[in-house]
């Protein structure tokens, strides 16, 4: 047994000490990161005692009191941190107040509220129990334990069978290069957004506590408060000179900020959230442009793996150098370009194996017969102690890791998020909760596919109880009723039954998972553009995410997936992003249609453009976007067609597009055509050529000139 704690628990601290080093944020308190991280260790510490406790039991071993006391030690850890400590910190942490024992005041205010609501539906729980049972003899205790671990049952059955389907598809199809390459394009796009988004919400709360602290004066009673925020703003661009505030807005309401201390401690709380907001999209903006960088070197590489010497060459470091340069490059080729997609997709065939292994065991509860593929395996071995505990640890660990992927899915999609190196204290602290509550289930889940046969039951069993016996309200079968249900859940997940629904039903396709299958459909072209401006950026020795802010700003708002809707109905398909921003391109059937998916794009910036010039007033700032969002676009089609001869359609549209600019440049001179024109050559107009008629709109008649901007 000691040998497979000498594994098991070093196992289980390194995955908590580097989880949590690779998503808490820089400002995250000591203490923090010290309550997640015995948290999480308490709720995977079953990895541990589940083993364990399975072989204890199978040995017929009667030193069994360390297993009971540290299976004591892990619920009722769990138990208190969940409903008692982790809010109440979570409580301190999200407060702005400026003191201590006021943070204290606000969190206990909080979480007084969120107990009275449970405990008030757990009240009329027990009466409707009592009611409808008059025989029932259970202890206060066994009920509240019961319910506890049916609801986290129910809906970890849920979790997991979303995990069991999920991650094995995802891994396959991520491993494919270039399916990952357009859900990196729409990542990007949508990141970009959110991030000006974010950027204009930081800005305009920067302004405002700009503008509270300037209209108070140096005696007022309120002046240390705004000290602190103000002390927090000089911090703030101390850490981050790059940060540059553009566009922000005072709003109606928002100099109300200096009544009173509470004013003033919501004024800070949203300063907070804002900068935290903030730099999470910029983390996660910088992951998915790296990532995707990163793969354009990758198929570049394989690409041209006879003329570089099957070395790899990344454009996101400097050349390796010195004796054991060239085979540590030629070693990263083979790893990245042919031995890694392989790994991957065995790795997804493996996880699938033991999916589909599991849901045999959940849905073979109610027969006699033992269908259970672990079940199986630790009986063959049950003589081996290292090997009756690793074929327990191995599937008992992917359970847990399929539950808290659907759990962090659904977390991040409603309650909270999950970054690298930018979660927060409050985020961290929900996190940890949620995780804690799914511990028991989890484990009781496991042994129930595991029949040690006769009437040996675990130690934990005994500790927790039947929960058909401690509360038969719930029926007499209803732990193996219930994997039915997550049986047939899952199978529907697996064959996409859910997307086709909300599908069906449009509007409420908000309430599902947030999956990448939709982010599959094509490139998306702002998400190109974007990222070739990240790498020309970088060639020039600017960081990741420095100069997307002003970029974004050309897509918000702006629907620019209908040029893939467009390419899409003439048969244009986009190719890799690593041929669309080198400029070796040798086939021209692959030019033409590059030249298809961005004139589309193109025609939509013009069209927007055209729409706005029937406005009567347009300000500097708008016209400057839309024309550095128009010559991207352009410079982006050219850069792509350079060096093949222009065909027919590619010539006919620089026409139209130097008509457009020249019709721009009248529109900002005034010079706004008539809506009627005369019927005079009207029948002549219709065999003009489109240089004509740009030529005509190149020299606007002089009745034309009187028209004013009310016109």
């Amino acid at each position: 047994m000691w040998v497979f704690y000498l594994i098991s628990l070093p196992l289980t601290t390194g995955m908590v000490l580097f989880t949590l080093r690779y998503f808490a944020g820089p400002d995250v308190p000591r203490y923090v990161l010290f309550t997640v991280g015995y948290t999480w260790f308490c709720s995977l510490s079953i990895i541990i005692l589940v083993p364990a406790d399975i072989w204890a039991t199978m040995s017929s071993n009667q030193e069994n009191g360390g297993i009971s006391f540290f299976w004591s030690w892990s619920y009722w850890s769990t138990f208190l941190l969940t409903w008692a400590v982790v809010p109440l910190i979570q409580g301190f942490e999200d407060a702005g107040d400026f003191t201590v024992s006021e943070r204290l005041k606000t969190s206990v205010h909080v979480n007084l509220i969120f107990y009275l609501i449970v405990g008030s539906i757990g009240l009329f729980g027990l009466i409707l129990l009592i009611m409808t049972h008059n025989k029932w003899k259970g202890s206060l205790m066994g009920f509240a334990m019961a319910c506890s671990n049916t609801f986290g049952l129910v809906t970890g059955a849920f979790l997991l069978g979303f995990g069991l389907s999920e991650i094995p598809k995802s891994i396959w199809r991520n491993a494919e290069w270039t399916i990952r390459q357009k859900v990196l394009t729409h990542k990007i796009a949508q990141m970009a957004v959110k991030l000006d988004d974010a950027h204009q919400e930081l800005s305009n709360a920067i302004v405002v506590a700009q503008a509270t602290s300037k209209q108070m004066a140096k005696r007022d009673p309120l002046r240390p408060y705004m000290n602190v925020i103000d002390d927090m703003l000089t911090q703030m661009f101390r850490e981050d000179p790059s940060f540059k505030p553009q566009g922000g807005r005072l709003g109606e309401n928002d100099m109300d900020y200096d009544t009173d201390e509470k004013s003033m401690a919501t004024l800070r709380r949203h300063l907070r959230g804002a900068r935290e907001e903030y730099y999470r999209y910029k983390s996660e903006y910088m992951t998915y442009v790296l990532e995707a960088l990163e793969l354009e070197d990758t198929i570049k590489n394989y690409e041209r793996r006879n003329s570089t010497g099957w070395e790899y060459n990344s454009s996101m470091r400097p050349s390796r150098t010195g004796k054991l340069g060239s085979l540590l490059d030629t070693l990263e080729f083979f790893w990245k370009c042919i031995f890694r997609k392989q790994v991957e997709k065995g790795f997804a065939v493996i996880l699938g194996i033991m999916s589909v292994a599991i849901l045999l065991a959940e849905a073979t509860l109610l027969p006699s017969v033992d269908l259970s593929l672990f079940s199986i395996l630790i009986k063959s071995v049950a003589t081996q102690e290292v090997l009756v505990q690793v074929f327990a640890f191995v599937p008992l660990m992917y359970m847990c890791i399929c539950t808290y992927y659907s759990l962090f899915k659904i977390g991040m999609l409603m309650f909270y998020s999950l970054t690298p190196r930018q979660t927060s204290s409050v985020n961290l602290l929900m996190i940890c909760s949620m995780v804690a509550r799914y511990a028991p289930p989890i484990s009781y889940n496991f042994l129930n596919l595991i029949r040690l046969g006769g009437s040996k039951t675990t130690i934990f069993e005994q500790r927790m109880g039947n929960i058909d016996n401690a509360v038969p309200f719930f029926g007499d079968k209803f732990n193996k009723i219930y994997p039915l249900i997550m049986v047939i859940y899952t199978l529907l997940v697996a064959s996409n039954f859910f997307d086709r629904v909300f599908d069906f039903l449009g509007s409420w396709k908000r309430y599902i998972f947030k999956t990448e299958a939709e982010d599959m459909d094509g490139f998306d072209p702002s998400g190109l553009i974007i990222l070739q401006k990240e790498r020309s950026w970088l060639e020039q020795g600017c960081k990741v995410g420095e100069q997307v802010v002003p970029l974004a700003r050309n897509f918000n708002n702006i629907d620019i997936e209908s040029g893939n809707n467009f390419a899409e109905r003439n048969g244009a398909e986009m190719k890799s992003t690593s041929n669309l921003i080198t400029d070796e391109i040798n086939s021209k059937e692959d030019t033409s249609r590059y030249g298809l998916s961005r004139e589309a794009i193109s025609k939509k910036y013009a069209v927007i453009r055209e729409q706005g010039g029937s406005a009567s007033k347009l300000k500097s700032e708008d016209k400057n976007l839309a024309s550095g969002a128009l010559s991207d676009a352009g410079n982006f089609n050219s850069s792509n067609s350079a060096g093949v001869p222009p065909t027919g359609l590619v010539s006919t549209w620089q026409t139209m597009k130097t008509g457009f600019q020249t019709f721009k440049a009248n529109i900002g001179a005034k010079k706004f055509l008539p809506l009627r024109q005369e019927n005079k050559g009207s029948n002549d107009s219709s065999s003009e050529s489109l240089d004509e008629i740009f030529q005509r709109l190149k020299r606007p008649s002089l009745n034309q000139s009187i028209y004013h901007d009310d016109d």
